[in-house]
């Protein structure tokens, strides 16, 4: 239900914005309590604290991307040096994606009891643990130790993902899309920075005696710690308990079980819909760029060449983030889901016909890959939100992150299949016609909205 706001009284909504912002508010109960929330709190009030929450998440996005990046470059290199198997160094990238999907439940949980400002603090915080515990295991030289630190690193990732949900909670819904999609834009710089700031690490770990590979996991534990702290001290008010507090409809509720979750989806087509397009777009996502690399080396490209083509996907991803959150805002999300299924589709057809040496074609698959991501990650994830009330909407939120990187972990491990068995070519034609389906759904829902609502 899309809270009413009002424009009167604007000192005593000034107030309230204060009072929550110095903890005087810690629970929403207690908000509920004091009549001028929700009642009195003006526009200009929580357009205020809503820049105030945007800037904080997108400070954190930046130092948890660098973090996360810097980690996946280095991370399987790492267990696998330390190992002697590349098994366990391909296993390093999965304990990360693990750990994001178990961090994104805790995560879920915990702000749907104190809300926003504890989860990702706790999640950022979780994760520079992580990196401490990567940094123990790198000096000891214990390739289990790294792998069980990696699955805390995982946490980073699940507070990025919760971080875009949180850009929404105070949110105008005609403008939801482009605060979502602005704090998935930050994630840029900290994924092309992380894996340049990896060597030099290194060369600075190495200089000072240490074990060249901490020098990467200091960077790490030491981003994620700040990114913790900005959000502590950044996110106030709490925008999702300043949110409910809004609400008319008796979100104050802080407990919300699994079955009501479960419910809220069944009752609402449109958040299955979000949901669904958001995770199967990962899965073709990681699926056709783990594969990539390992076909472009087939054909004897240099690592150059490999990295200029994922950097590129990755741009795809992330930099034209707010022209989605825009045309969502404008066009409507699924319109825009859609599309996303029609630049996954092509993407697939695309690599399916690119060989090996066939760079500017893999090229453009890849970026038309990213792009298709981008813009059901966007679109989906403003779907879901706005389409359940506000005390489920965290736990939704949690179950859309689990599936997400439980789908792109099912994504790299049959597409590494398919190809081992088949070719590239099948894993392109697989993907393609995986979404066929999606996007009819997506194209019924544009046609006839009000039946999926």
């Amino acid at each position: 239900m899309v809270p009413r706001p009002t424009d009167n009284l604007g000192r005593r909504g000034d107030r309230t914005v204060a009072l929550l912002t110095r903890g005087s508010l810690p629970t929403v109960a207690a908000a509920r309590q004091d009549r001028t929330v929700g009642t009195t709190l003006t526009t200009a009030a929580v357009a205020a604290a809503q820049r105030r929450v945007l800037v904080t998440l997108s400070l954190s996005q930046v130092l948890g991307g660098v973090g996360v990046a810097t980690a996946i470059a280095i991370s399987s290199l790492t267990a696998s040096r330390l190992s002697g198997s590349e098994a366990v160094g391909g296993a390093a990238q999965t304990m990360v994606v693990l750990g994001a999907a178990a961090s994104a439940l805790v995560t879920a949980r915990v702000a749907t009891r104190g809300g926003r400002r504890p989860a990702i603090t706790v999640a950022y915080a979780g994760s520079a643990l992580g990196g401490a515990g990567a940094i123990v295991a790198v000096t000891i030289g214990n390739a289990a130790a790294l792998l069980a630190a990696l699955v805390l690193v995982g946490a980073a990732t699940a507070a990025g993902l919760a971080a875009r949900f949180a850009a929404t909670d105070l949110a105008a819904p005609e403008r939801r899309a482009r605060a979502l999609a602005m704090v998935v834009w930050a994630t840029t710089v900290g994924a092309v920075a992380g894996p340049n700031l990896a060597g030099p690490t290194q060369d600075v770990a190495q200089r000072l005696g240490w074990e060249p590979s901490t020098g990467p996991f200091v960077l790490c534990t030491g981003v994620f710690a700040l990114a913790a702290g900005i959000s502590w001290l950044g996110l106030r008010p709490d925008p999702l308990l300043l949110a409910r507090a809004r609400a008319d409809d008796g979100a104050a509720r802080a407990v919300v079980s699994g079955a009501q979750v479960r419910a809220a989806l069944r009752a609402s087509p449109a958040a299955v819909l979000g949901l669904v397009g958001v995770a199967l777009g990962h899965l073709v996502m990681v699926a056709i760029m783990s594969m990539t690399p390992v076909h472009m080396d087939h054909g004897g490209a240099s690592l150059q060449a490999v990295g200029l083509v994922i950097s590129l996907h990755v741009a795809g991803m992330y930099a034209l983030s707010p022209l989605f959150g825009w045309l969502a805002d404008r066009l409507g999300r699924r319109p825009v889901l859609a599309l996303g299924a029609v630049l996954l589709v092509a993407s697939g057809i695309l690599s399916a016909m690119a060989g090996s040496t066939d760079h500017a074609l893999l090229t453009i698959g890849l970026i038309l890959l990213g792009l298709g991501w981008s813009a059901g990650l966007i679109a989906g994830s403003a779907l879901l939100t706005e389409s359940l009330p506000v005390e489920v909407r965290p736990r939704a939120q949690g179950l859309s992150d689990v599936t997400m990187n439980v789908a792109g972990a099912v994504g790299g491990i049959a597409g590494g299949l398919i190809v081992a068995a088949t070719s590239f070519g099948v894993l392109g034609v697989v993907s393609a016609v995986l979404v066929l389906p999606f996007l009819v759904a997506a194209g019924a829902s544009v046609l006839r909205p009000a039946r999926t609502a």
